[in-house]
């Protein structure tokens, strides 16, 4: 059976450990966990080129949207009003334009917490900026409570994963066709699904941090490459 090719929109850099020249990265925790599910993982080199981005997206079976910095706020419809990180509008395009081809083609879609953002802000929904609570979300370890019958609840085996929270934003208006589907005690969404798309996850956590020892938080990268597979 042919692995399918799961896409990793990358990320460029100006330097890195070993390399002369700049680079463009994909994180190796996330492709780890694709290779143990079955899947070939594939980082797309960003640009602004967008039929170069279709062209590549559209030779994948699926696709995986990375943390990271901070999606700007202009992206959904709002000025800056609290302190940011990391900020990149090309990549913030770059992510956009490639999650939406890839809806676009029903691709089975796993977005992961920055990820999980740019997925919502994609499809017409806002982020809060700043959540007053961040501390609770910062390098923190907590259960998430998912809904009974969700992709994520399925995927898992569980509607109370254990899950390694690193974030200061989250999902504030859900996207049209987005709904939540998983939540922390301080009503924080951890979790959504598109209503018709065949398999489309966004998870806040990041469950890439824990799958090699965590069974539960691989099984969303399994259920990806088996949904991505041809």
């Amino acid at each position: 059976m042919t692995k399918p090719l799961i896409a990793i929109p990358g990320r460029r850099s100006d330097e890195a450990k070993g390399h002369r020249t700049p680079v463009v990265s994909g994180g190796r925790l996330y492709a780890d966990a694709i290779q143990r599910a079955g899947g070939l993982p594939i980082v797309i080199p960003p640009t602004d080129d967008i039929e170069l981005i279709r062209a590549t997206v559209a030779r994948c079976d699926g696709m995986v949207l990375l943390g990271g910095g901070d999606v700007s706020p202009t992206k959904y419809g709002q000025v800056e009003n609290s302190r940011l990180f990391g900020v990149n509008e090309f990549t913030d395009d770059f992510e956009i334009a490639a999650v939406q081809h890839a809806m676009s083609l029903d691709l089975p879609i796993l977005a992961i917490c920055r990820g999980h953002q740019i997925l919502n802000v994609a499809l017409g929904g806002t982020l809060i900026q700043h959540l007053e609570n961040y501390e609770v979300h910062r390098d923190t370890m907590h259960l998430v409570k998912l809904a009974d019958g969700s992709k994520a609840a399925i995927a898992m085996g569980t509607t109370t994963p254990m899950t390694h929270s690193f974030h200061h934003q989250a999902i504030d208006v859900v996207a049209p066709g987005l709904i939540v589907t998983g939540s922390f005690e301080d009503g924080t969404v951890e979790s959504v699904e598109h209503t018709t798309a065949s398999w489309v996850v966004g998870v806040q956590w990041h469950p890439e941090d824990t799958a090699e020892e965590d069974p539960a938080n691989q099984a969303l990268f399994n259920a990806l490459v088996q949904r991505a597979t041809r």
